[in-house]
């Protein structure tokens, strides 16, 4: 998995003399996300999509299609056979995601969840350091969990979640359908890309240590 990400690390690397790039791994993944899900990806698209300007998408596209991840034609941007097989080695780290109904336990207004597999696990530590990769990209508020036989706890010190929260705990599993080990990303914006961006993030960090 590491050589995976090793591949976003390349795309948002600058070339040569260029500007500071305004885009970086968690919109590459997106992309790829977004990608996967359609046959062609209009520039005007993807720029809704990550919420970048025309010339930074086009940038994106271009370190992209360096890489070998996508290429180009008048109907617009698709993955390559190499981005497929990064997409599905993604997907089976994070095999579910999505958004979620407003909850107490989280600040925001949208909250966004990320469940990444077991093996992935392991050095978590409290959880502190996903929260500071969320917050890095403007989440207000993120939750580290685990998932172990239909109940879910903080990292760190197993105290039940949700335990106030039947209708949150029953849109969690609903969401991302958790298997017993998983951990559960949740983060928390005013701003709906935010919220998704950054647990995006966190998932990468999460998944490379």
């Amino acid at each position: 998995m590491k050589q995976t990400i090793k591949i976003l690390q390349k795309v948002v690397k600058r070339k040569g003399s260029s500007k500071t790039l305004s885009f970086s791994m968690p919109h590459i993944l997106k992309s790829i996300f977004h990608l996967s899900n359609q046959k062609y990806v209009s520039r005007s698209n993807f720029c809704k999509e990550i919420q970048l300007g025309e010339g930074a998408v086009k940038t994106l596209i271009g370190h992209m299609k360096e890489e070998g991840l996508v290429e180009t034609i008048k109907s617009g941007t698709f993955l390559t056979k190499k981005g497929q097989k990064v997409a599905e080695k993604f997907y089976d780290a994070i095999p579910a995601q999505g958004f979620l109904k407003k909850c107490d336990i989280t600040k925001g207004k949208f909250n966004y969840v990320i469940r990444i597999k077991k093996e992935f696990a392991s050095n978590l530590g409290n959880g502190m350091q996903q929260r500071d990769y969320a917050i890095l990209y403007g989440a207000s508020d993120s939750l580290t969990l685990n998932h172990d036989k239909n109940e879910f706890f903080f990292i760190g010190d197993k105290m039940k979640c949700f335990d106030n929260e039947s209708e949150t705990k029953k849109d969690l599993i609903d969401k991302v359908n958790p298997n017993n080990g998983d951990v559960i990303i949740i983060t928390s914006s005013d701003d709906k890309f935010v919220a998704e961006i950054s647990a995006i993030n966190t998932a990468i960090w999460t998944i490379n240590n």
